[in-house]
């Protein structure tokens, strides 16, 4: 929005020419969507006290989080707010990429919501039926993988890149749709599983979405594309604003959701937030390398299956709690200790990531 009207002024004012840049673009939407977490938050947070939107905790978990019951949650539309006002101020608003991960985050909050509202106002246990959010999941999921298979112009755009290995690549074909789906749903349900600590799934999140900025310039750029042998991807680097908004919201957010938090994300915040980060890694091919940098977002989601698992098949638990941050809780690990930690895992792994760019 603020492109076109910056594009029609720059004539007349010079100056104005710097927000033709994308990586100004991409700053400014940090420091917009940061801005807006922090002026919003405290409103936010009373209204949500006010209405008495809070936390329901588990009786079987950690006892520490007896004393979380309470705390207002669906805090996720915050951030929400904040990456949908920043992005549409300062992306080019005619670029599809734009509005396919605008689409997919807001379809993803929506089932969030609805699941959190029924949670902690109707005082449903049982939220959204699982067969229900699943539906609508795979409705967000399958129309963003139809719509980038019906945008792809060259074979790369739907093959699956192997990073750290030169110019090999798995064609997909019709494949790359149920493939998305996978990559979109299973990175939400992952970020979802993940937010359970305070500050322990937007810390990664914002993290990941650093790097994926990073990916988005760089296969947005033909030259760069071809230096690194990345796929290029012509208008993928107008992603960097909405990854940026998701930074600046991110860090926003954290300042009330670090520990003791102030207010939680909710799944309205988690469900759209891994979503968005999985279309992303999706329109710059970089499905893999999100698997390795949200590897907390991996392990989390595969200690609840092997707990699951091994429960129905022996009767035996494999953890004493799943995901696996409640287990080393209950080993007797500070729940600071535990998100720091955490956070201390993703940025490394986040770091092998990008290492792909060069290692081959």
């Amino acid at each position: 929005m603020l492109l076109f009207l910056a594009d029609y002024l720059a004539d007349y004012f010079s100056a104005l020419n710097v927000f033709r840049y994308i990586t100004m673009r991409g700053i400014m939407g940090i420091l917009t969507a940061l801005a807006i977490s922090l002026l919003i938050g405290p409103k936010l947070i009373r209204k949500l006290q006010v209405k008495q939107i809070g936390q329901a905790v588990r009786s079987d978990g950690p006892q520490s989080h007896l004393s979380k019951a309470g705390t207002p949650t669906m805090g996720g539309g915050l951030i929400l707010l904040a990456i949908a006002i920043s992005t549409l101020l300062w992306s080019d608003l005619t670029n599809v990429y734009v509005w396919i991960t605008l689409g997919v985050t807001a379809i993803f909050g929506a089932v969030g919501w609805v699941d959190d509202w029924r949670k902690v106002v109707e005082k449903d246990s049982r939220g959204l039926p699982a067969r229900w959010k699943y539906f609508w999941q795979s409705i967000g999921g399958i129309a963003a993988a139809v719509a980038l298979y019906m945008l792809a112009d060259e074979p790369i755009e739907t093959q699956l890149l192997i990073p750290y290995l030169k110019d090999t690549a798995l064609p997909l074909g019709i494949l790359f749709i149920p493939f998305v789906y996978f990559v979109i749903v299973g990175t939400s349900n992952a970020v979802n599983l993940t937010d359970g600590l305070d500050g322990l799934a937007i810390m990664p999140t914002v993290m990941v979405a650093g790097a994926l900025a990073v990916f988005a310039y760089l296969s947005g750029h033909v030259n760069f594309a071809n230096y690194l042998n990345i796929p290029y991807v012509a208008g993928s680097g107008e992603l960097i604003i909405f990854l940026g908004s998701i930074i600046g919201a991110g860090l926003g957010f954290l300042w009330f959701n670090t520990y003791p938090a102030q207010v939680f994300m909710g799944d309205v915040g988690a469900l759209a937030l891994g979503a968005a980060l999985g279309v992303v890694a999706v329109i710059v091919r970089q499905e893999l390398v999100l698997f390795i940098m949200g590897g907390i977002f991996v392990l989390e989601t595969v200690s609840v299956i092997l707990q699951v698992g091994s429960f129905k098949l022996t009767g035996r638990r494999i953890f004493r709690m799943a995901p696996i941050h409640h287990h080393f809780e209950l080993k007797g690990w500070p729940e600071p200790r535990v998100i720091v930690r955490f956070w201390i895992i993703s940025f490394i792994l986040v770091l092998v990531g990008l290492a792909s760019l060069k290692l081959r």
